[in-house]
């Protein structure tokens, strides 16, 4: 085994979008300097925190002071600001665009997220050589049964229906490497929900056992009616699947007017009972009604290229050869 000074160490950057982290922020912090000098993770692999980005996202309360002071007094904490409150999935895009590292960390500001199993996170994504780890809480989240319930149910919704890939293991808390969420940072369009982007390019997305916290005793930011809207733009960004079915109703459609039409003729032809007209009204309905489902199907075709354009979605993202940057360091290969 070689020794410390000729092993690789992979270089972390965490980034924390901060709204209102006056009370917790502190307490992170404190729990993430022992990682900036190097650790070894269970399987062997060396590892160090060297830069901690605070994406300060203009909350209520005095984060700002507090995200000033820990700049000002340690030196591997790096604060960027935006211009105003543009949510989290913003202010998170921002601070890993902002970042360095080998490999990126997202964290929420609460202290739900215990940074202990960052090295956990690591060694599962050099076993499994993946992109992206996202923890897989082993305890049901403090949020309240309602609100487990509903993301659940939304994110099974989203991969079963609107091919959102990986959704129900989507979390705050998350490995990235670092080549990958740069690039989605570049390129992803306004609005566009992180973890779907993420979905368009990582050549493999895998989970790592984590057990969640409190959240300090904060009440959430996030409102029944804001998570409704952030459920909304999980659908909306997920890609094409929701206008392709617009395409697959009117196909159906227009398939059973044609049958029920021969049908309808086949039966006047046979029998004079049928009121006159009734017939032929019924035909132009059933076959009128699949010719302009089909119609708006097409039109949703081409809507969904201009839609893939706008949310950024790349026809390809060049990276290096991965055997030659941080997954390589792995010493092993994914089970198929």
């Amino acid at each position: 085994m070689p020794d410390d000074s000729t092993r690789f160490i992979h270089r972390i950057s965490v980034v924390i979008p901060v709204y209102q982290g006056e009370m917790t922020l502190g307490a992170v912090i404190d729990e993430l300097r022992p990682l900036t000098e190097q650790f070894v993770t269970a399987d062997g692999h060396v590892a160090v925190v060297e830069e901690v980005v605070l994406s300060y996202d203009r909350g209520p309360d005095r984060s700002a002071e507090i995200v000033r002071m820990l700049e000002a007094e340690t030196s591997w904490i790096k604060a960027i600001w935006l211009s105003r409150n543009f949510g989290q999935h913003a202010a998170t895009l921002a601070g890993i665009a902002s970042s360095g590292g080998d490999w990126i960390v997202t964290l929420d500001e609460d202290g739900q997220h215990d940074p202990a199993y960052i090295a956990s996170m690591l060694d599962r994504a050099l076993r499994e050589r993946a992109d992206v780890v996202y923890a897989r809480p082993t305890n049901a989240p403090p949020h309240g049964v309602v609100r487990n319930t509903a993301s659940r149910l939304s994110k099974r919704l989203l991969e079963a229906v609107f091919g959102g890939r990986d959704a129900e293991s989507f979390n705050s808390y998350r490995l990235i490497l670092g080549e990958v969420g740069r690039s989605v940072a570049a390129y992803a369009g306004t609005g566009v929900y992180l973890d779907v982007a993420l979905g368009w390019v990582a050549a493999r997305i895998v989970t790592a056992p984590v057990a969640l916290r409190e959240e300090g005793g904060r009440r959430s930011g996030y409102s029944y009616r804001r998570l409704m809207a952030h459920f909304w733009r999980m659908i909306l960004t997920s890609g094409t699947r929701g206008l392709r079915l617009v395409t697959v109703a009117g196909l159906l459609f227009l398939t059973g007017g044609v049958i029920y039409a021969v049908v309808l003729i086949s039966m006047r032809l046979a029998s004079g009972n049928i009121p006159e007209g009734w017939t032929s009204l019924m035909v132009m309905l059933a076959v009128g009604t699949g010719i302009v489902l089909m119609s708006l199907g097409i039109v949703a075709e081409y809507l969904g290229v201009a839609v893939n354009m706008a949310l950024g979605k790349p026809s390809y993202l060049i990276v290096r050869d991965p055997d030659s940057g941080p997954l390589g360091q792995g010493g092993s290969r994914p089970r198929e």
